[in-house]
């Protein structure tokens, strides 16, 4: 498609692209979905604000989360596409230049530039009542914005670009530097500082970590005890480990990991930190080697939650108060998708709710509407959204060739949306609203695809 195909029609009069599919975003999730669609036999136009594929990966631009020393959290032969090996020489834990140059690999091998229309944002989706959707593509570079019209949209560009920054009574007196983790890029940024991290997920702890080395002072502030999963047990990745043990009943598995993990980790109480109050796998774990290791050794100390902030000090709920420079907020993103509607989503609560989704794809008004890529794992995540774009592919196709077949597929799928894919009971969190265990979740995938198949 050219540009002058379409250069005269604005916003106002809708350029028809007949059968072909939107994909918004060429991160992972936006190429895994642009290649699976084109194996389904669709014209496919992808959408990407950026100069180039990566999303979250590409980590020199604004939005992305990534710092300068981000190291996958799960194992290489637990993250790579299942049609797409990564290289059996990089390490059990690839840097994020590696997972960068994967992804630019992948577009090349399966030919996806082609279908990719950079510097190009999307301010706007609008369902037609037909099951079609207008969508307003705007150039960053400043030019016309245009509408065009498609019989499906792939959303894929990610839901860890806005970041969720807590506010705490007295911080708008602090002096200091409040950030959040997402702009945090380089240690060069904490040389001779003293800073507080706040926050758990794996990214505070990694970048507390990282800060211990490089800051003249770090303190780290965690809300609540925490497993934590080390990257190595028993010799193996940690993930490896975890899934030898897959052919247990989980009440059993998840006894013998915690056993394995006090084994190994110890009690936490012995570092100043807070004892779990909840069972492994009932929270997203933390995956990291490095913590414990800093505080052993005296470079990071741990703290509990804030209270208040005065004009120097943060004060922490047991009474005590440190006087940093620098406080960076590893507090998690919240999930918003600016171009539409929260309700076409079924976002309850608006912007920052959880969606209610058929296996985290479909909303149940907007069957041509589906997203990939908006969940969070306890394993590597790229297998899963393989999966689920090789499933939004096969329900795209099968609505066109067969809408009765699909009618009766749909009918049986709307019970399930909002169903919850996990081991057991997570805490009820912000950060727990995507989450999804991964051999659950992956199971249910494939039973999908296989009643995809077999719809008559």
């Amino acid at each position: 498609m050219s540009e002058g195909q379409f250069d005269a029609y604005g916003v106002d009069a809708a350029y028809d692209r007949g059968e072909a599919v939107c994909v918004i975003g060429a991160g992972m999730a936006g190429l895994l979905a642009v290649k699976n669609l084109r194996e389904q036999g669709f014209t496919v136009d992808c959408y990407e604000r950026e100069t180039a594929v990566g999303g979250s990966w590409n980590w020199r631009h604004d939005r992305s989360p990534v710092y300068s020393s981000t190291h996958l959290v799960s194992s290489r032969t637990h993250t790579e596409f299942p049609d797409f090996p990564m290289p059996d020489d990089w390490p059990d834990y690839p840097h994020h230049s590696q997972i960068l140059a994967y992804l630019e690999r992948y577009t090349d091998h399966f030919g996806l530039r082609e279908h990719i229309w950079f510097g190009s944002e999307i301010s706007r989706i609008e369902p037609t009542g037909d099951g079609r959707w207008d969508v307003i593509v705007k150039p960053v570079s400043g030019n016309a914005a245009r509408r065009l019209r498609y019989s499906a949209v792939v959303i894929a560009n990610g839901h860890n670009w806005d970041p969720r920054l807590p506010s705490y009574k007295g911080q708008e007196e602090f002096r200091g530097e409040i950030l959040h983790s997402s702009a945090y890029k380089e240690p060069a940024r904490v040389r001779g500082r003293k800073v507080l991290v706040v926050g758990a997920g794996n990214s505070g702890c990694d970048i507390a970590g990282e800060i211990a080395v490089n800051a003249d002072k770090c303190w780290h502030s965690t809300r609540r005890g925490y497993w934590f999963v080390p990257k190595y047990m028993f010799g193996r990745p940690g993930d490896q480990t975890m899934a030898r043990m897959s052919w247990m009943p989980f009440g059993l598995r998840q006894k013998v990991s915690q056993f394995a993990i006090r084994r190994v980790v110890g009690d936490p109480r012995r570092f100043g930190l807070q004892r779990p109050e909840h069972a492994l796998f009932a929270s997203h774990p933390i995956v990291n080697s490095h913590l414990l290791h800093h505080i052993g050794h005296g470079t990071i100390t741990p703290k509990p939650d804030i209270d208040h902030f005065t004009a120097d000090e943060v004060h922490f709920t047991d009474g005590t108060s440190v006087k940093p420079q620098l406080v960076i907020m590893a507090t998690g993103y919240r999930t918003t998708f600016g171009f539409c509607d929260p309700e076409l989503l079924g976002m309850e609560g608006g912007d920052d709710g959880s969606p209610r989704l058929i296996g985290h794809m479909f909303t149940p008004r907007t069957p041509t509407l589906a997203v990939a890529g908006l969940l969070q794992a306890d394993g590597g995540i790229f297998p899963l959204v393989h999966w689920q774009t090789i499933a939004i592919a096969k329900w795209l196709r099968l609505r066109q060739k067969d809408p009765e077949a699909a009618a009766r597929f749909w009918a049986n799928a709307v019970p399930e949306a909002g169903r919850r894919y996990v081991h057991g009971k997570l805490n009820d969190t912000p950060r727990h609203r995507l989450e999804v265990s991964y051999e659950v979740y992956l199971k249910a995938l494939g039973q999908m695809i296989e009643e995809l198949d077999g719809v008559k």
